[in-house]
């Protein structure tokens, strides 16, 4: 099967009246449709930087990027992207902050109205969709930042750090949450994270890059013998130390 996202020796430099700071260098991998794919590194190393390519917010110097088996720049791939902040407009209601993609993007109807309560009423905010921002938990904010996300039916979900602005106990549950969700909705996500254990907790696979200018350094398979397998369950599994050693041995090796 085609994947869902290619990308071919990907390389990028930053440019300033200094001079040149390489930012990523030789990197490729794919990503097949509905996998979870974490990619890890130390700070600075140019993961964000990698998602802002991959978005098409930034071109890369040299490299091919593939999606669905198109180049990009023919590529009609829709790909959602989420911050770290969850950005819900305070003036707006949250479903008025769930609506805002498709206004932008000309594509409010009847039809995506429905979808929209649909997904508050499946993820458990039909009853704030009149509230304010203000009004919800971390967690629940950045529910609502995830539907407003989904709404938008992206083929590939871009997360760059959606949980780090969180309390630590409020990530676990959240990370949970909206780690069940995109599986149960069959999405094709790629995580920029710096916590390992939520990396191994969610993901599929995990990419795991050097210090800049990155390059692969490894890319570790992540399965559970689990009859329930969730990111929560999975941090008392087993295996789950294993890979938090294996991922944490190959960073400090590359220090």
């Amino acid at each position: 099967m085609e994947p869902i996202l290619e990308l071919k020796n990907i390389n990028y430099a930053y440019h300033t009246l200094e001079g040149e700071t390489k930012a990523l260098t030789d990197i490729s991998f794919s990503i097949a449709a509905g996998e979870f794919v974490a990619l890890v590194g130390p700070s600075g190393c140019g993961k964000s930087t990698l998602l802002s390519i991959i978005s098409g917010l930034l071109e890369p110097e040299e490299g091919l990027i593939k999606m669905n088996g198109k180049d990009w720049k023919e590529s009609t791939m829709n790909i959602g992207y989420m911050l770290q902040h969850d950005h819900l407009f305070e003036w707006r209601t949250v479903y008025s902050n769930i609506l805002l993609g498709l206004e932008i993007q000309h594509m409010l109807s009847a039809k995506t109205r429905a979808k929209a309560n649909e997904l508050l009423e499946l993820y458990g905010l039909k009853q704030f969709a009149n509230s304010k921002p203000s009004e919800l938990s971390g967690g629940m904010r950045q529910r609502a930042a995830l539907i407003r996300t989904l709404v938008l039916e992206p083929d590939l979900l871009l997360l760059d750090e959606p949980f780090s602005a969180l309390d630590y106990q409020t990530r676990l549950s959240v990370g949970d949450d909206i780690g069940q969700i995109i599986r149960n909705a069959h999405k094709t996500a790629l995580l920029v994270t710096h916590d390992l254990s939520e990396a191994v907790s969610l993901a599929d696979r995990v990419i795991i890059l050097t210090n800049r200018p990155a390059h692969i350094s490894k890319i570790v398979p992540v399965t559970f013998t689990l009859e329930k397998d969730t990111p929560l369950l999975r941090r008392n599994a087993p295996e789950f130390k294993n890979y938090f050693n294996i991922i944490w041995g190959e960073l400090n090796q590359n220090e």
